[in-house]
C-alpha cells in the first residue's frame, strides 16, 4: 500500500509536455493541451489581426486562428521549411494553431528540476514563460499558454 502511495506521489510530481524549436530555443507545454499536431497549411489571411496571428484554418469543420509563435514571442520570424508544424491548443474555451519551427519530442519531467523564470528569458518577455526546465544538457522553456492567448486579440472562433 505505502509503495502504491509513493507511486501516485511521483506521478504528480511529473510534468507531461510536448517540446518544440523556435530558433535555437527549446520550449515546453502541456500535453493534455495539445490536440493535434499538423504540418503547415494553408492559412487564410485575416484583415486588421495583430501581425502575429497569421490568419485562419478550416480544421474538419472549426474555424482556427493560427498564431506565428516567434512574432508573438517577439522573435524575428522565419520562412516555413519541411520541420515547420502548427500545434493546435486548447486552452479554456479557445482552440489556437501555434506555428513553431519543429517539434521535438514527448517528455515526462519531474516538478524539481524546474524553477521560475528569470525576468528576461532568451529575450522572451518573461510573462510568458510559466517556468525553466534543467534537463542534463538543454534547457527547456514551458509557455504559460493562457498568457500567451490571453492578450491576443484574435479573430472569431466558430
Amino acid at each position: 500500500m505505502e509503495l502504491d502511495e509513493a507511486n501516485k506521489n511521483n506521478n504528480n510530481e511529473l510534468l507531461q509536455l510536448v517540446s518544440f524549436k523556435i530558433g535555437n530555443e527549446e520550449f515546453g507545454i502541456d500535453i493534455f493541451k495539445v490536440k493535434e499536431i499538423n504540418r503547415i497549411m494553408q492559412v487564410t489571411k485575416v484583415p486588421n489581426s495583430p501581425r502575429y496571428v497569421e490568419g485562419v484554418v478550416n480544421l474538419r469543420g472549426r474555424i482556427i486562428p493560427i498564431v506565428d509563435l516567434r512574432s508573438r514571442l517577439h522573435l524575428t520570424r522565419k520562412e516555413h521549411d519541411k520541420n515547420t508544424r502548427i500545434i493546435v491548443v486548447e486552452v479554456g474555451a479557445s482552440t489556437v494553431g501555434f506555428i513553431v519551427d519543429e517539434v521535438r519530442e514527448v517528455l515526462r519531467i519531474p516538478v524539481t528540476i524546474t524553477e521560475s523564470p528569470p525576468s528576461m528569458a532568451a529575450g522572451i518577455d518573461s510573462d510568458f514563460i510559466k517556468s525553466v526546465g534543467k534537463l542534463n544538457d538543454r534547457i527547456l522553456l514551458l509557455l504559460d499558454l493562457e498568457k500567451v492567448i490571453e492578450a491576443e486579440e484574435m479573430p472569431n472562433q466558430n
